[in-house]
């Protein structure tokens, strides 16, 4: 069944990406009482002191949009117009996404916009060591299954440390993991880098350690830190 939509999307149908809102169905129709037929018949147990542990929670995914065209056979979700999604502390801004789901719950997005000279913006904040790492590309791939976002044609990577630049790279495509904080880049003809090639500029670590301590001080000393820089317009 495919429907299309114009309004303002908070993406429930994504749930992490397009993530099977049939699995949240499931769990909320299990019996309530399957604890109590699996306890014994005497008296009910003591409550234990330890915690059970908890698989770390998948952040929420939400996507504004002016359009939506959903297609739940093939399981893919196209956004037009002014899209943004926000993931946990990562958001990406674009005029097109597409998002597909394959048969092993794999999820992946392709973003774009609509005028070559315009780039797609990514922006993922790193609260634990005061980094923020913002990246713009022609087009952002998207692997959810490795947590990696590829940026193609006119690639740059920036990373910032108490709104202070720092490490800068350039490409034909530069590649991000979001987990990992791991950068890869490759040069050719769409590189944003003279002649086609890689262009990388690193700060010494030690520079970037002082850039880190003294954000703790400052935020120990309740001192008002940095303000992050204003998003590149790449609209």
């Amino acid at each position: 069944m495919t429907q299309i939509r114009p309004f303002t999307l908070s993406a429930w149908l994504i749930g992490a990406l397009l993530a099977s809102a049939a699995s949240c169905v499931s769990a909320q129709q299990a019996p309530a009482d399957n604890s109590a037929k699996s306890a014994p018949n005497s008296a009910a147990p003591a409550k234990s002191s330890a915690k059970p542990a908890t698989p770390e929670e998948e952040p929420n995914t939400q996507i504004l949009s002016d359009t939506l065209h959903y297609d739940d056979i093939k399981k893919t979700s196209v956004f037009t117009g002014n899209v943004i999604m926000t993931r946990g502390l990562l958001t990406m801004k674009s005029d097109k996404l597409e998002l597909h789901q394959d048969d092993q719950g794999g999820q992946f997005g392709v973003a774009t916009m609509n005028n070559a000279s315009k780039l797609v913006n990514i922006r993922q904040e790193r609260p634990e060591t005061f980094e923020l790492i913002e990246g713009v590309g022609q087009r952002a791939e998207y692997d959810g299954t490795k947590s990696q976002f590829d940026l193609i044609g006119q690639a740059v990577v920036t990373r910032f440390i108490c709104g202070k630049q720092f490490d800068t790279i350039r490409g034909q495509r530069v590649r991000y993991n979001d987990k990992a904080g791991t950068y890869e880049a490759i040069g050719g003809p769409g590189s944003s880098a003279p002649g086609g090639r890689v262009r990388s500029i690193v700060e010494p670590r030690s520079r970037t350690d002082q850039a880190v301590e003294e954000c703790r001080r400052a935020q120990a000393a309740k001192a008002p830190l940095p303000s992050p820089p204003p998003a590149r317009n790449s609209r």
